[in-house]
């Protein structure tokens, strides 16, 4: 039986917009994500997996990744039109499902997983961190990342025993719905798209899927006051205050990486899943640290938190599992 197909999306602006500037977040390169991936390649050719898909890049960083090792047959979905903007790799996505893609492999921040779960949205991803907002993805070494893909494409461990469903927060807007993977949080920024720091005293409400103390970010915010993890089935409700208006709460959190801020809370409870939140403009509602979409005056979207949203491969449970079933040694 051969080994299923499994996609490899690479954003490669990942790492490097405006908040290197504003904050001091780290950067990847377009040599850092090459590195990744060939080390994943190859960590799955070792167990067997040598088909992968991967969409159109003008930086060829699959392309110059895999150059060199011959025994991998990388598919380039060159039916996909590239628009540079983040539909692309929402496309992406979907056409991998469509090729019958086991998994993903994402290297992108919160906001590239976002769009992946889009375009596939009970997917199994593999996300590993290259960009600013790191909630979702995770570090893991992309040797054994590619290790743990190996195993579930050849079909050595189950996808189903490693693949945790993640929950996410649903958005409904008039007509059009949306998602977001870790946070929702309603500003009154003028700027649809705008990259840079939130700054505190636009921030009005917030819904959390999950509240790390752990984290940098919405989901630190939260998290400092009261962690909610990814496992729970509730998520985390926040009304904000200005400062200097005397909140319940006010908590110094890391906003982005290296930078600090004081937050005002007004309000903060806990809500369980497909509990509606509505949240009437004139605001902008951000996803996952990215403003994304304006609710004008007289309007309300809904919040609230979906408990079936994509899967999420556990590696080291993965490689444990393999391990007890003597997948790495001979006798």
């Amino acid at each position: 039986m051969s080994a299923a197909p499994i996609g490899l999306l690479v954003n490669p602006r990942s790492g490097s917009d405006v908040r290197r500037a504003v904050a001091a977040a780290a950067s990847s390169t377009f040599e850092d994500k090459i590195s990744i991936v060939r080390r994943v390649v190859l960590g799955a050719l070792e167990h067997g997996v040598d088909h992968f898909v991967t969409m159109p890049d003008h930086h060829r960083i699959v392309a110059r990744a895999t150059e060199t090792i011959r025994a991998a047959r990388v598919e380039v979905l060159d039916d996909l039109a590239i628009t540079h903007t983040e539909d692309d790799s929402r496309r992406a996505a979907a056409a991998m499902a469509e090729r019958g893609c086991l998994l993903a492999v994402v290297l992108g921040g919160d906001g590239t997983n976002r769009v992946v779960a889009q375009g596939w949205p009970q997917g199994a991803l593999l996300p590993m961190s290259t960009g600013t907002n790191n909630a979702f993805p995770y570090y893991v070494e992309p040797t054994v990342a590619g290790t743990a893909v190996g195993l579930l494409g050849s079909g050595q461990v189950a996808l189903d025993d490693v693949a945790l469903v993640q929950k996410v927060i649903g958005v409904r807007h008039g007509n059009e719905r949306d998602l977001a993977l870790i946070d929702a949080v309603a500003v009154t920024d003028p700027y649809v798209g705008s990259l840079e720091l939130f700054d505190p005293d636009t921030m009005q409400v917030a819904l959390l899927a999950r509240a790390d103390p752990a984290a940098i970010g919405f989901s630190a915010v939260g998290g400092l006051i009261e962690p909610v993890a990814a496992g729970e089935a509730e998520g985390l409700f926040l009304e904000f205050a200005a400062v200097e208006n005397s909140p319940a709460l006010v908590v110094r959190a890391p906003t982005a990486p290296g930078h600090y801020s004081s937050i005002g809370v007004r309000s903060v409870r806990r809500v369980g899943p497909g509990e509606e939140i509505a949240v009437a403009g004139p605001v902008l509602l951000a996803f996952d640290g990215e403003r994304k979409r304006r609710v004008r005056e007289g309007e309300v979207a809904q919040l609230w938190i979906e408990p079936a949203g994509p899967r999420v491969i556990d590696v080291r449970a993965v490689m444990h599992r393999a391990a007890s079933d003597g997948a790495f040694v001979t006798r």
